[in-house]
């Protein structure tokens, strides 16, 4: 756990950063379906460039017109219940090096080719079995080409979870992660009053663990979107999606979804960011399941297919970003979805995440966060896995502070509780920890 800072230039400059994480954050947690994610996650990055290249540039070598900026960073972390177990719960320390590489080469006025990838590894200091190498989040590859009023995104996006403690739908097990590359292109064309986008992405998700095998897949994601913009503060239209996703193993069933809804994007300030969305999705099960794993997470079940009935729901969702002063910065996140499941086909939840980040003084800084999401695993289960109903909530705290010019300190605090249907499947977790980053000026 911990949130890395990069750098700290001048006031204009961190505004511009925070806002661009805060719309990073917003889109990783919107709900819709798999392909609409995928599309706001691609947003997002964009928003994210588009505020670096308004921010004074950092790094730590250049060449010619190429820029390279490492960041690297230590963390120590208590854990006391690693294996998220509501008995016998395992406790760690755990050391986390880390170096993050952003690199940014202009082809043009107009492009920009830039990349970012971050490595590390994961040290369990009494329980070496979790140790692994951890890949940062928010890595990419993209290029954007600009033919008069049309936009090219040609992008290759690379995410991972690799804390247990983040996803709201596992318990009892130290070892889920997953990793997921997103690779595909969006063109918009900007006809003055409407503005229309086609997209299409190539995603392989990949378990790091050999217990959750069963959820490598891949899946392909069209994606088709229509917006008017009524001024230039607000655009609003419709968004259509669809998503094909295959196993490699037949565990799970092989599917297809479809979607189709409302948004807007309004802003009315530099500061203030407002996305609504709502609207329909189907989800179609091709029942190619042939037998699933014998324990849910630690719980036996006879061995038999998974049979689930085809889905139907809404989806909403209600995303806000707002920098009121120079000292205060929030964000909001709240929806209903309906998502792949783990130990079933699918998940459907309604969530919450308000996060509050306070500038106390010119070198100290202080962000607050709440989660909370209610699921329901195996939605229209028919047959094969367990269903649950669960509630998964707690909130985090970190303070950071600069020590030297070029070298920060954040304190961070997690707590994590999980209640369920299913006694043993409930937890409670606390994360301390302690991490340096140094940061180039």
């Amino acid at each position: 756990m911990g949130i890395i800072l990069t750098h700290r230039d001048s006031t204009c400059a961190l505004r511009g950063w925070w806002l661009a994480a805060v719309v990073l954050l917003a889109a990783a947690a919107a709900s819709a379906q798999d392909s609409l994610r995928s599309s706001l996650a691609g947003d997002a990055a964009a928003e994210a460039q588009r505020q670096q290249q308004q921010s004074p540039q950092l790094y730590t070598w250049k060449a010619g017109d190429f820029r390279l900026l490492a960041v690297p960073s230590l963390e120590l972390d208590y854990n006391d219940n690693v294996n998220l177990a509501k008995n016998d719960a395992q406790s760690d320390f755990i050391l986390r090096p880390l170096l993050q590489l952003t690199g940014t080469y202009p082809v043009s006025q107009q492009s920009l080719l830039r990349f970012s990838a971050g490595v590390g590894y994961d040290e369990y200091l009494e329980h070496s079995q979790y140790s692994a190498v951890r890949l940062i989040a928010d890595s990419l590859l993209s290029f954007d080409i600009y033919i008069k009023d049309v936009w090219i995104d040609l992008h290759d996006r690379f995410s991972s979870i690799e804390d247990p403690g983040a996803e709201a739908a596992v318990a009892g097990t130290a070892r889920y992660g997953t990793i997921n590359n997103t690779a595909g292109l969006s063109t918009t064309w900007d006809l003055e009053a409407l503005v229309l986008t086609l997209g299409y992405d190539h995603q392989n998700s990949l378990a790091t663990s050999g217990q959750f095998s069963y959820l490598n897949r891949s899946s392909e994601l069209p994606l088709a979107r229509a917006g008017f913009q009524f001024s230039p503060q607000l655009t609003a239209g419709v968004e259509g999606s669809a998503s094909f996703t295959t196993y490699d193993q037949d565990v799970l069933n092989d599917n297809q979804s479809y979607s189709a809804g409302l948004y807007a994007d309004w802003k009315p300030s530099s500061y203030l960011h407002v996305q609504p969305r709502a609207g329909y999705a189907i989800y179609q099960f091709q029942h190619t399941s042939q037998s699933i794993s014998p324990f849910y997470f630690g719980v036996p079940r006879a061995a038999e297919s998974i049979q689930t009935a085809d889905l139907d729901s809404w989806y909403a969702d209600l995303t806000v970003s707002h920098q009121v002063n120079n000292a205060v910065t929030y964000s909001f996140s709240g929806g209903h979805e309906i998502r792949l499941g783990i130990e079933s086909d699918v998940i459907e939840d309604s969530y919450l995440r308000p996060n509050i980040t306070w500038t106390i003084l010119k070198d100290l800084s202080l962000n607050t966060s709440l989660f909370y999401e209610h699921g329901v695993q195996g939605a229209g289960n028919v047959s094969g896995n367990l269903s649950e109903t669960y509630d998964w909530y707690g909130g985090a705290l970190t303070l950071g502070y600069s020590l030297m010019k070029k070298l920060r300190v954040n304190l961070n605090y997690r707590l994590t509780l999980r209640s369920s249907n299913i006694p043993t499947l409930e937890y409670a977790q606390n994360v301390v920890g302690i991490m340096l980053t140094y940061q180039p000026q």
